[in-house]
């Protein structure tokens, strides 16, 4: 089959993020109505949802070419049911209400399609940096989200999980060390997927309170064992680079 062009790849992508965008529009809209207390509560729940949605379409459009795989698309579904669990975190926390089964449902189903587009990028041999990257984001938001909505009932401490992927984010803007690529980790990856679980395991109706927070807290003593882990493992790697670079100049010399 012959290759598409790239203007056509460029109408695919486009069309893509305004399905997904057309979806949140019709979905996020009407959770913010149904579950929001008031107009501003609506309002806010359904900002914070597009924002979510905002920042994976942008990554696609970003791209050079403007591509978007058969899993990014995958991507694209689960960006829109985080950012419906946005809606319903924000109006639950604006309203002081308690999470209800739409949002553990939902974020189940954002959860479970992490096990889809990966398999799938490989089956369409579609894999690429950009398309893990975008996974991550999306990963990083339903956890955030889903921290959001476990503050109100386990407490705000829970707030660490979701943040944790920002703050090594931003602390690599100020280290340039901390923005290199880690190697492929089956523990980070496992690390990874509990945090969504525990918190999911918290939120859920039934589940008695020191279990969820129980859960949760060894969720977040593992994520900072990991993130421990990989920022040292970076900082070695980024000071035995000058020193080797210093060796060769010295051996070419």
């Amino acid at each position: 089959m012959p290759n598409r062009t790239p203007h056509l790849a460029t109408a695919d992508a486009t069309a893509d993020v305004a399905a997904a965008a057309a979806a949140y529009f019709v979905a996020g809209g009407w959770l913010a109505s149904v579950h929001s207390p008031d107009p501003l509560t609506g309002l806010l729940a359904g900002g914070a949802g597009a924002a979510v949605l905002v920042r994976t379409a942008g990554s696609i459009l970003a791209r050079r070419p403007r591509v978007c795989t058969p899993a990014d698309r995958v991507t694209l579904v689960r960006a829109v049911l985080v950012a419906c669990c946005a809606v319903l975190a924000v109006a639950g926390l604006l309203g002081r209400q308690p999470p209800g089964t739409l949002l553990i449902l939902l974020g189940a189903a954002a959860l479970a399609l992490d096990a889809v587009d990966g398999p799938v990028a490989r089956r369409t041999r579609s894999a690429s940096d950009a398309g893990a990257r975008l996974d991550t984001q999306t990963d990083a938001a339903l956890t955030l989200v889903l921290s959001c909505a476990a503050a109100a009932s386990v407490g705000p401490w829970t707030l660490l999980i979701g943040l944790l992927y920002y703050a090594f984010t931003a602390a690599g803007r100020f280290r340039p060390a901390l923005r290199k690529t880690l190697p492929p980790s089956r523990a980070r990856k496992a690390i990874g997927a509990f945090q969504p679980c525990a918190l999911l395991l918290a939120l859920t109706p039934g589940i008695p309170a020191v279990t969820g927070a129980a859960g949760v807290l060894a969720a977040l003593a593992l994520l900072l064992l990991s993130f421990g882990r990989d920022v040292a493992a970076l900082e070695r790697a980024g000071r035995a680079e000058p020193a080797a670079a210093g060796a060769a100049g010295t051996f070419r010399s």
